[in-house]
């Protein structure tokens, strides 16, 4: 028995090796995929409720694997390695860690300076991280994440919404998403800022 997947827009496919990745075998459909990586993502979501992480844990190249691990653990094999095949997004696969080395030094200089308010950094940081596109999947979930625990732990802000708050139709929320994602990537960054709240 085979995983089918159903791409949605914007969504990256997984290659066959990455799908042998696999760990819960009895799964075979995008919804019961959906369900099991749902139940493993709130207990990481729990996780970063019960800490207190500052600036240094928390751009390390450890936290942020850690965290994509923490998501994923129980239902891929590969959670929390990087991603070592080319996708339709992020570039070549062997740049990953000096991209988001380079991603870590810009935000702490963003914190230390001031240089943007609360929310455009952890926005900016998601925006960026999703775009190197770390790992083989989950990435948007993962950039989310690590939005939400930047604006907590360092700047004691709510965590983000992410359109729940506004949106009803789910196939709106990522059309809008999407399209804020591709204005973001010509650094217009005001209509995530809005989704991030919204």
């Amino acid at each position: 028995m085979g995983l089918d997947l159903v791409y949605g827009k914007g969504q990256t496919p997984l290659s066959e090796e990455e799908k042998e990745g696999l760990l819960l075998k009895h799964i075979s459909t995008q919804g019961q995929l959906n369900e099991a990586e749902q139940l493993n993502i709130e207990e990481a979501v729990q996780w970063t409720l019960q800490k207190k992480f500052n600036s240094t844990a928390i751009l390390s190249e450890t936290f942020i694997r850690g965290l994509h691990k923490r998501m994923y653990r129980d239902v891929w094999r590969w959670a929390g390695e990087f991603r070592l095949t080319d996708k339709n997004i992020g570039g070549d696969w062997k740049q990953v860690a000096i991209l988001l080395r380079g991603l870590a030094d810009d935000c702490q200089y963003w914190i230390d300076h001031n240089h943007f308010s609360a929310d455009e950094i952890a926005v900016r940081f998601k925006h960026r991280i999703v775009s190197i596109h770390c790992f083989p999947n989950g990435n948007g979930r993962h950039s989310r994440l690590m939005a939400d625990v930047i604006v907590s732990h360092l700047f004691g802000k709510p965590v983000f919404s992410w359109g729940a708050k506004s949106y009803k139709d789910p196939k709106q929320a990522r059309e809008d998403y999407i399209a804020a994602l591709k204005k973001a990537d010509k650094d217009e960054m005001a209509a995530l800022l809005q989704f991030a709240r919204s």
